[in-house]
């Protein structure tokens, strides 16, 4: 594959329950090509969000590796993933993850500030982002003032605006009702080829893998390609 953003190899996950030690991943491997969105799709307890933790570097594996940009990250302490996380990883959560005491526009700029971008120019792609979301208007407002399809379309642009080199879903629609969640897969899927940023969606939504270039699935522990 030309030029991936995300290489995962060989990870092997497990944890202990009790004195039972429960594999979740068993040699792990996958490309994801910039650009590309790919989505990984299965049911709860499929080990879907261990690779999620795994691939932003939240989490650290047993075995193998993840590199995201050329990066390897099991070279990088913890406080040298939380770092890179900020410059070169965009994340859209479920539960939309957004502050509740920041006005929709510093929720917005807060990548921006971590990132140590908060000039003019940044402040003037945040509120472009807003107005492509839809919410130009509502940049004074608080989270909480928001519909649920509001506050996800603020997350979606969040993720976008520090231009990372890989965006991670999380359920993203799991929180919406079908009408709004399929309104907001149609503007991610838009916002993020439009800017050609690499994502990866871990989903159980038949709705966002039709989405995809590609759909991934674990199965033994392992990845596969295509739907089950």
């Amino acid at each position: 594959m030309p030029d991936p953003v995300l290489r995962i190899h060989e990870l092997t996950r497990h944890f202990m329950e009790g004195e039972r030690r429960r594999v979740v991943l068993d040699g792990a491997s996958a490309e994801v090509g910039r650009g590309e969105f790919v989505v990984l799709l299965g049911p709860s307890g499929s080990g879907k969000s261990t690779l999620l933790n795994l691939v932003s570097g939240i989490d650290t594996p047993d075995g193998g590796w993840v590199e995201i940009d050329g990066v390897r990250l099991t070279t990088l302490n913890e406080r040298e993933r939380t770092l890179f996380r900020r410059t070169h990883v965009g994340f859209v959560f479920q539960f939309f993850n957004l502050l509740p005491t920041l006005t929709v526009e510093e929720n917005l700029l807060l990548p921006l500030e971590l990132k140590g971008r908060l000039d003019g120019a940044a402040r003037a792609r945040a509120r472009e982002l807003l107005e492509t979301v839809g919410l130009g208007d509502r940049g004074g407002s608080f989270p909480d003032r928001l519909s649920g399809g509001e506050q996800q379309r603020v997350a979606l642009a969040r993720a976008l605006v520090h231009e990372p080199a890989l965006i991670l879903a999380d359920e993203p629609t799991g929180n919406l009702d079908p009408a709004t969640g399929g309104r907001v897969l149609d503007l991610l899927d838009t916002l993020v080829r439009e800017a050609g940023r690499t994502l990866l969606a871990v989903t159980h939504s038949r709705e966002l893998a039709a989405h995809a270039d590609r759909v991934l699935r674990i199965e033994g522990g392992r990845l596969v390609e295509g739907m089950p």
